[in-house]
């Protein structure tokens, strides 16, 4: 029980005032008290668990005054001081109010005003007191009991209209929670009871947001008892939307959006007066008057943002003719030029949040008129011709089918024929400013244009009511427009040719038409197939896409109605085809047809093929010259792949295989700025591995060679620049080209400074000598204005030729960053198809040959500028080598005819991991040569098999010593090449971890490397290498695997010369030992230890006795033994000889009676100003008697200990503050203190008192130990001590006032 009174003095912290607990309840137990702590916690997940933890045991127990004691404690919590405690014990107030209904409401309120009165509450509690009233009104609210007790709810009402008197701490809280229990309360409720108390606040509506909102809400949940007649009787109107009430409106709004501005949400009142005004048919005037025309002439940001959300959450309450007055109304104008303005990263874009407002709408309303209004009207809001809203847009995926094929019906008509005095049209100033007149409307066509092929290609990736001929009719219009013209007669057999543009398609709108179409192609091409019939089902479950649910190919769709475009007569296609190109078009559709033919069980490789060939095809319409060669290789490598005689009868040497070819023609579909194009390589190449000859694989290796850029650099970036200037001209238009105005002066103003190199200046003095200015005897005059100014200009014209070639090498060092970057992308777009060849082919015989070229790549790249894009294409490449290539499981099984070449790549690897000085990349050659081990050991050799061991063993034990196509002689040579460098050369690339994997992954190398571990333990030079030796040595006997391969001589034989060197090892100690020594000597004694561990064990045949001589003679040195981990690791070794670490005795003497009840007595950390005083405290109540004076002497300080009293000339033994007084000598004032002594008479004397002073001092402490020892410290008593105390404050101003009296004297 007395552990329990601490905690109760605790308690009043979490809760609030003390607690007086007569029946006991505080002490069942802890675990009821902390429910009340954990409600306090500002952590939610804590205050949920700890209320539901708590209504459990209230309900379990069943103990009236635990549940008094719970109401009372959570009641004082109401008004807790901190903010999260608060809501905490409402909520667990609400909880249990709700769990026991048979606890009445009104005496619980009763309890929250007696506890938080507010007339009797300290001012500085007031604030506390306030919320402990609201927070006790919410928990009775949320308890779901308030509105059947009238009485309580009466109450509530009236307290929370108090509460609205304090509105510096609580705000508009009260109001609010009024509002809320307001509108949960039935009809009948509101009429009888609280009408009466809330009429004041319904009359003074118009006064304040708060009360306005209360009337709205009545009027809404109310209707019976607001009626027209009581509204005329509350504030003189029988209607709240009216003329008269506007400006009033106005105001009120106006106040509710700047109180709302930090939450960032529509006002609730102001939603309220939306739906009161569409209920009072007043709409109209409500939007011209109070929105259009009173708040949006308030040019804030907070009244604009709410005129906003009032746009977007009215969308679902408005009828189709409301919405297309609110469509085309101010509002809308307002909301463009906003979402103009905000284009910088820093303002708030409010375009987000009316995309979600628009989500909302469409995901909720099943009207397709209403729909297709809202989808419009912000599809008509357009900034000079380019719609407002993003084209990427993903609303649409809401639209009802009917609704989504009338929206793009619209688009594609606005494409052919646009209606520009549909649209809500505004421009921005600077926009006024920069645009000419004359080409207005042609811009806003091409804008509009360019944002509505944007819209339909993006509809096919986002709609999710999109059939099949939705998405292919919108394909076939981004096709016909992008590539063909229709001509003057109408055409009824292609739809597309029907319809006249009523402004011609430019050169411009064809390519940009045509860049959209190829992201459409690309979108296609990763479709999951659509449809609802088992059959789309079925090739969704497989995750096939690209194709139809027929299975035809999109793009074979798309190819065909191209070749019925190139047939017709109504139509001409913007570049028309030659001859030739025609008739490669015709040869690659009747290959395509031969490919569908074919065997159904390559179906995969069929596709891809196809896709690569109708992929190309359709390129001809873009870049005729350049896919012509492209397309007719491709048809000849598809014509040998899939035909039987190629595959029967070889090639020969000098002409390039159809693999070759294929290989050059899918890297240089690599470099193009297709996605589509470059994916379906891939797609291709994974199909062409099996394939792949090693001329072809060099092919692709060759990209990787430094010394063959030069001859493909030029290619690859004339591909990839021409597609980045198409690119960056489209997405400067997407953004908005209104602001390329300002960006003309902008590479002026990074100029750098250039040296002026000689021949500049040697031009500059001709052409002064020339004009006769550097002649100084002469004067100023006898140049004429005509010879200035021709000098001027050929100055000019002299510094306008070295701008021109400063900007000229600048261009240049620019194009030469450029081709790098896109060198290096190329690159890492390769190495993709390296990685898909080691995945996917794994076992081939061509692995070999990527090793050597990955290695010189990773070299290469860490020898190279660490920007970010170097340093990701190094992870890249590190990632394929280790995880493609050295952890791959599969590995070649065909290396019998391959052992040579494999053993010699071996050789080459080790050796150039040698001669590295990078370590790192050292590491990567040696993982390059155990993947080749692995290989070689994992197959079987066609020579004799394998010995079979002497004991029976398991499979394992057979396939250890089995050592497949390895020659363990010759890799054993190099390898011990290897070790040998390590453990002699000064900087070796290779490191302690390489030799270890060697060892551990292949024990078959342990025997013939283990004796020159063994040599080196003494042979090696320098000390860490010699602990090197020993830590490898001692790994490699470790491995339970060594012993299959050395019989029981020759293991007992290497034990015994490892104890011999390791012997000799520690032999060679110096005295002391060295920090560099102290390494080897901890790796010695741990090999030692294993090795004699294994003799004792083995009962192995081995002399120990030279062991034991060269160990006893280290006991004796100091080095060892002042090193815990040495001294352990030898008296380890030392206890396999029979010898045990002897027991050190303790010197210390036992402390004394007095000294251990001083060490107890000591409590805590004391600062530096008490101490003293609490020593002589403790000296004199542990039986030491003061000096003479009464005052206890001063213990004596060891030298250079002193205190900083000490050295501050606090303590006695003269003063630093005052040196004209006299000091102290154990507490007596100095006699004769009115001649006073020199500077140098002074030191002498402070000099003799101290040592006076310790020599008393040691006296004293001699006499002080012996009492100690002789009669225990007795405690003093309280009273006492304070006697004492007082005692010596009397002496010491008596002693002040003599010391002080002959100085005044003198």
């Amino acid at each position: 029980m007395a552990g329990m009174e601490p905690m109760q003095e605790m308690e009043p912290r979490g809760g609030g005032a003390a607690v007086t607990d007569p029946r006991g309840v505080l002490r069942q137990g802890r675990a009821f008290l902390d429910f009340f702590w954990d409600i306090a916690k500002p952590e939610q997940e804590v205050r949920l668990a700890a209320t539901e933890s708590l209504l459990r045991h209230l309900r379990e127990g069943k103990k009236d005054d635990e549940l008094k004691y719970t109401l009372k404690r959570l009641v004082e919590g109401l008004g807790a001081t901190r903010e999260a405690a608060r809501p905490g014990f409402s909520l667990a107030l609400a909880q249990v109010l709700q769990a026991f209904e048979e606890i009445p409401l009104c005496s619980i309120l009763e309890q929250i005003k007696e506890k938080h009165n507010l007339e009797k509450v300290k001012k500085k509690l007031v604030r506390n007191a306030a919320f402990g009233n609201f927070f006790g009104v919410m928990a009775l609210f949320q308890s779901g009991r308030l509105v059947k007790d009238r009485k309580a709810l009466l109450e509530s009402i009236q307290l929370l209209q108090q509460l609205t008197n304090h509105q510096t701490h609580l705000r508009d809280l009260p109001r609010k929670t009024l509002i809320d229990i307001t509108s949960e309360v039935p009809e009948t409720v509101f009429e009888e009871v609280l009408f009466d108390i809330l009429q004041g606040d319904l009359s003074s509506a118009f006064t304040s947001p708060e009360n306005l909102h209360l009337l709205l809400v009545g009027m809404q949940k109310f209707p019976g008892v607001l009626k027209p007649k009581k509204l005329k009787k509350l504030f003189g109107s029988p209607t709240v939307v009216n003329e008269e009430n506007v400006s009033r409106l106005v105001e009120l709004l106006k106040s509710a959006a700047k109180s709302e501005k930090e939450d960032k949400k529509l006002p609730s009142v102001v939603f309220d007066l939306l739906q009161v005004a569409l209920k009072e048919g007043a709409f109209e005037l409500f939007w011209n008057e109070v929105v259009e025309n009173g708040l949006l002439k308030e040019k804030s940001g907070p009244v604009s943002y709410m005129c906003y959300r009032l746009l977007g959450s009215a969308l679902p309450l408005l009828s189709l003719e409301q919405l297309q007055v609110v469509l085309k109304g101010k509002v809308m104008l307002h909301y463009g030029e906003h979402v103009v303005a905000t284009q910088s990263p820093q303002g708030f874009k409010f375009a987000a949040e009316m995309e979600g407002y628009i989500d909302t709408f469409l995901s909720g309303c099943d009207d397709p008129e209403r729909q297709l209004a809202v989808m419009m009207g912000f599809s008509t809001l357009t900034n000079q011709g380019r719609p407002v809203l993003l084209s990427a847009s993903r609303v649409v995926r809401h639209l009802q089918a009917v609704t989504l094929q009338k929206y793009i019906c619209w688009l594609k008509d606005m494409f052919l024929r646009p209606d520009l005095d549909c649209c809500l049209d505004f421009s921005s100033n600077r926009q006024k400013q920069n645009r000419q007149n004359a080409d207005i409307a042609q811009q806003k066509i091409a804008r509009l244009r360019r944002w509505i092929m944007h819209r339909l290609v993006n509809i096919t990736e986002s709609a999710t009511r999109k059939e099949e001929s939705l998405v292919m009719d919108i394909a076939r219009f981004c096709f016909f427009h992008a590539f063909f013209v229709a001509k003057k007669k109408k055409n009824s057999q292609i739809a597309e040719a029907s319809v006249l543009p009523s402004e011609p398609l430019n050169e411009r709108d064809h390519t940009e038409t045509e860049n959209y179409f190829f992201g459409l192609l690309q979108t296609l091409n990763t479709l999951p197939v659509l449809g609802d019939t088992a059959k789309a089902a079925a090739l969704r479950e497989k995750h096939i896409h690209g194709v139809t649910a027929d299975g035809k190919l999109w793009i074979f769709l798309l190819v065909e109605y191209a070749n019925k475009l190139l047939s017709s007569e109504h139509v001409k296609a913007v570049k028309p085809f030659t001859k030739e190109q025609r008739d490669i078009w015709e040869r690659t559709l009747q290959s395509v047809k031969n490919l569908q033919k074919e065997n159904k069980s390559d179906s995969a490789k069929i596709g891809a093929f196809q896709q690569l060939l109708l992929s190309v095809a359709i390129h001809l319409f873009k870049n005729q010259s350049e896919t012509v060669d492209v397309l007719s290789d491709l048809l000849n490598c598809t014509e040998r792949a899939f035909s039987k005689e190629a595959k029967k009868k070889k090639t020969d040497d000098s002409e390039p295989g159809w693999v070759e070819v294929m290989v050059e023609i899918l890297l240089s579909l690599l470099a193009q700025p297709s996605l589509l194009l470059r994916r379906i390589s891939k797609s291709v190449f994974v199909w062409i591995c099996p394939n792949l000859t090693k001329r072809g694989l060099q092919l692709i290796l060759d990209v990787f060679d430094p010394n063959q850029e030069q001859n493909e650099e030029s290619a690859v970036v004339v591909m990839e620049e021409s597609n980045k200037k198409t690119k960056s001209a489209q997405d400067t238009d997407e953004e908005g080209s209104e602001d390329s105005s300002d960006e003309d002066n902008t590479d002026s103003e990074d100029e750098e400074s250039e040296e002026v190199d000689d021949n500049f200046r040697s031009q500059l003095m001709k052409v002064l000598q020339g004009g006769n200015a550097l002649e100084g005897d002469k004067s100023d005059e006898e140049l004429d204005d005509d010879a200035m100014m021709a000098l001027d200009k050929n100055i000019s014209a002299l510094f306008a030729e070295q701008q021109k070639r400063i900007q000229a090498k600048k261009d240049e060092k620019d194009r030469i960053r450029k081709e790098k970057i896109l060198r290096r992308d190329f690159k890492a777009k390769v190495l993709d198809l390296i990685d898909v060849f080691l995945v996917k082919q794994a076992e081939n015989p061509l692995v070999f040959d990527i090793i050597e070229p990955l290695l010189q790549l990773i070299e290469q790249c860490m020898s190279s500028d660490s920007d970010k894009q170097e340093v990701d294409f190094l992870q890249k490449t590190a990632s394929i080598f280790k995880n493609s290539l050295c952890r791959n499981k599969q590995y070649c099984k065909r290396v019998a005819s391959l052992q040579e070449d494999v053993h010699a790549l071996v050789q080459r690897l080790v050796k150039k991991a040698c001669k590295h000085s990078d370590s790192a990349v050292a590491l990567y050659y040696f993982s390059a040569s155990l993947y080749l081990l692995k290989v070689l050991k994992g197959n079987t050799s066609s020579t004799a098999p394998p010995p079979e061991p002497e004991k029976q063993s398991d499979s394992r034990a057979k396939q250890l010593l089995n050592p497949g196509c390895l020659n363990v002689k010759k890799v054993a040579a190099i390898y011990q090449q290897a070790l040998t460098q390590f453990l002699s050369r000064r900087n070796s690339p290779l490191t302690f971890s390489m030799f270890h994997d060697l060892f551990k992954r292949f024990p078959i190398m342990c025997k013939p490397l283990v004796d020159t571990l063994v040599e080196f333990i003494t042979a090696a030079t320098r000390q860490h290498q010699q602990a090197m030796a020993c830590l490898l040595l001692h790994r490699v006997l470790l491995l339970h695997e060594l012993k299959l391969f050395v019989t029981e001589e020759e293991w007992e034989e290497l034990i015994t010369r490892s104890i011999s060197q390791v012997t000799q090892c520690l032999k060679t100690l110096g005295k002391p030992i060295m920090k560099a020594e102290k390494e080897k000597v901890a790796k010695c004694l741990e090999l030692l230890n294993f090795l004699l561990k294994t003799v004792k064990g083995q009962e192995l045949s081995v002399e120990l006795a030279e062991v034991e001589q060269v160990l006893l003679p280290l006991q004796q040195l100091q080095d060892i033994g002042s090193s815990p981990r040495l001294d352990s690791l030898y008296w380890n070794v030392m206890r396999w000889l029979d010898h045990t670490k002897p027991k050190k005795e303790k010197t210390a003497t036992k402390p004394t009676q007095g000294a251990e009840s001083l060490k107890r007595k000591k409590k805590g950390f004391l600062p530096e100003t008490k101490k003293r005083k609490n020593r002589k405290k403790g000296i004199q109540e542990n039986g030491v008697e003061p000096g003479e004076d009464g005052e206890a002497a001063p213990q004596e300080q060891p030298l250079g200990t002193e205190t900083p009293k000490h050295k501050k000339g606090l303590v006695p033994g003269g003063s630093k503050k005052h040196p004209g007084r006299g000091g102290r000598e154990n507490g007596v004032a100095k006699a004769g203190g009115g001649n006073l002594p020199t500077a140098d008479e002074g030191d002498a004397v402070a000099d003799k008192k101290k040592k006076k002073r310790k020599r008393k001092n040691r006296k004293r402490k001699g006499a002080a130990g012996d009492e100690a020892e002789q009669v225990p410290a007795a405690k003093k008593t309280k009273g006492s001590v304070v006697q004492e105390t007082q005692q010596k404050r009397d002496k010491a101003k008596k002693k002040r006032k003599d010391k002080q009296a002959p100085v005044l004297q003198e």
